[in-house]
């Protein structure tokens, strides 16, 4: 994955502060090339505002009047849709559109084209693309922010980058070693024998408890320093038990 290859480009963006908050969700996420076709209002105070610390990317962006300036020179284009076409484009979520953009921006020009806050793209401008990116959402409610909706492709991408180096899961780096089986049905006999003592379960009754107790306490995984501890606790509580009875006779 080669960011610097990679270019956000708004078309004909109506708000300002879109704008900015496209900066940002951009920086958060390492891209850096930002591309206005036609906006509405640029410079404005409104995106330098909502831009918080992205000023660098709003200070290095490229305005053009036409969408073909912003592309001529990418070979590879996404255009993000949101509703069917008559004619069906190779469509993509942004996770598998991230894994096709992985490659190809390791060597050429890659545009990831987002239209008006209100419509979108026209059938025109997708015309233009290799393929076509669509975020799903509910359907009760759709309509996505611009910034959101860049935030979204620029996670996809930043996750692909990053990947590698993020922690492995925890089972793999745990610092005790977990339970053997043969050490877990020892603490399950031992559970159940507290139980009985305790009055909690009764032998003649047992309505699956042993069955669900034994669910909760695999789906947690117990490492055998915690295995000890449960053990500790069922043994020094049949000690008060037995105290118990003692001070009874």
């Amino acid at each position: 994955m080669n960011l610097d290859n990679i270019r956000i480009v708004l078309v004909n963006t109506s708000h300002p502060g879109n704008i900015g908050g496209v900066a940002r969700a951009m920086k958060n996420m390492g891209l850096t090339r930002l591309c206005l076709v036609e906006p509405r209002q640029f410079p404005h105070e409104q995106a330098e505002w909502r831009a918080a610390s992205a000023a660098d990317v709003l200070e290095n962006v490229v305005v053009t009047a036409t969408l073909a300036e912003a592309i001529d020179d990418c070979q590879f284009v996404v255009g993000t849709s949101a509703r069917e076409r008559r004619i069906p484009w190779p469509l993509l979520d942004p996770r598998r559109c991230a894994a096709r953009i992985d490659g190809i921006s390791e060597r050429e020009q890659v545009a990831l084209l987002f239209g008006r806050e209100d419509r979108g793209l026209t059938n025109d401008e997708l015309k233009l693309c290799n393929l076509h990116l669509n975020i799903p959402t509910s359907e009760d409610y759709s309509s996505l922010n611009l910034a959101m909706a860049v935030q979204i492709v620029c996670y996809e991408l930043r996750m692909l980058l990053v990947a590698p180096q993020l922690p492995a899961a925890q089972d793999e780096h745990w610092d005790t070693p977990f339970a053997t089986r043969e050490n877990m049905e020892r603490f399950y006999a031992h559970l159940e024998q507290t139980l009985v003592e305790i009055g909690f379960l009764d032998p003649a009754a047992p309505r699956q408890l042993m069955s669900r107790l034994r669910r909760l306490y695999s789906r947690v995984r117990l490492d055998e320093m915690e295995l000890n501890i449960l053990r500790g606790i069922l043994t020094e509580t049949r000690k008060w038990v037995e105290r118990g009875r003692r001070a009874g006779n």
